[in-house]
C-alpha cells in the first residue's frame, strides 16, 4: 500500500477523521436522550429509522471488508492501481458499527415507548425488503469468480441510495404537523459538522497523493459526506 508524503496532512486527515466519527456518532445520542425523556417517539418519523439502519448495515459491511480483507484489497488495487491508498479510514469503521448500535437501540425505543398512530409504512418495508433480496442475489452472483470487490461496491451503493431517501419520510412528517417536536435539531447539527469534515479529510487525501481517485474509487463516502 502506498504511504503518504506529508507528515502534517496524514495528521491533519487523521484528525478530521475522528472529528468526522465523533459528530456523526454523537449524532445519534440527542434523539435517544429526547426519546428517553419523554418516554415518548412521537414526533419521529418510524422510516426514517427503518431506512436508516438499511443504510449503516450495508455501509458497515462496506467498511469493515474493504479494511480488513487483504482479498478485496488486492482487488481494489487491480482496479485502480497500486499506487493508490485504501479510501477507508478507522474511523469509517469505527463510525459504522457504532451507527448500526445506535440505530439498533432506537428501534428498540421505538418498541416500548408511545408512539400514537405512528407505524412503519408498506413502501419503507418494500423497499427494504427488495434492496437486501437484491444484495443476496448479487452475493450469490458474486460467488463464482469471488468478484468482492463487485459485491461491497453494490452494498456501498445501497447505503449512497438509503441516505438519498431516508429523510424523505421525516420531512414530509415534519411539513404536515408543521413542527419538529420530538426529533432532535442536535442530530441533524451534528451530521452537518459530520459530512463537512468526512468531505474535507477526502480533500487532504487527494492533496497528499496528488490524485483523486480515492473520490470515486469511494464514490459512496463521497455522495454520503456530500448529501
Amino acid at each position: 500500500m502506498v504511504s503518504w508524503n506529508s507528515v502534517p496532512l496524514e495528521i491533519t486527515y487523521q484528525v478530521l477523521g475522528w472529528i468526522s466519527f465523533v459528530a456523526w456518532s454523537v449524532s445519534f445520542y440527542p434523539q435517544v436522550i429526547l426519546n428517553f425523556r419523554r418516554k415518548s417517539v412521537v414526533g419521529l418519523n418510524f422510516d426514517f429509522v427503518l431506512l436508516n439502519l438499511t443504510k449503516h448495515s450495508s455501509y458497515m459491511i462496506y467498511n469493515v471488508v474493504l479494511f480488513f480483507s487483504s482479498t478485496v484489497q488486492q482487488q481494489y488495487f487491480q482496479k485502480y492501481g497500486r499506487d493508490q491508498m485504501i479510501p477507508v479510514a478507522a474511523n469509517d469503521v469505527a463510525f459504522s458499527m457504532h451507527a448500526v448500535l445506535l440505530t439498533i437501540i432506537t428501534l428498540f425505543q421505538i418498541a416500548i415507548y408511545e408512539r400514537g398512530v405512528q407505524k412503519v409504512s408498506k413502501i419503507s418495508m418494500a423497499i427494504v425488503s427488495v434492496v437486501w433480496l437484491a444484495a443476496a442475489v448479487c452475493f450469490f452472483v458474486a460467488l463464482p469468480n469471488h468478484s468482492w470487490l463487485w459485491l461491497i461496491n453494490f452494498f456501498n451503493a445501497i447505503q449512497v441510495i438509503m441516505t438519498l431517501i431516508k429523510y424523505i419520510p421525516q420531512a414530509i412528517m415534519n411539513f404536515r404537523r408543521k413542527s419538529t417536536d420530538g426529533f432532535s435539531i442536535g442530530n441533524i447539527l451534528l451530521d452537518f459538522l459530520g459530512g463537512c469534515t468526512n468531505y474535507s479529510q477526502m480533500i487532504v487525501q487527494s492533496i497528499d497523493q496528488n490524485s483523486w481517485v480515492n473520490f470515486y474509487g469511494n464514490i459512496g463516502k463521497t455522495l454520503l459526506s456530500l448529501v
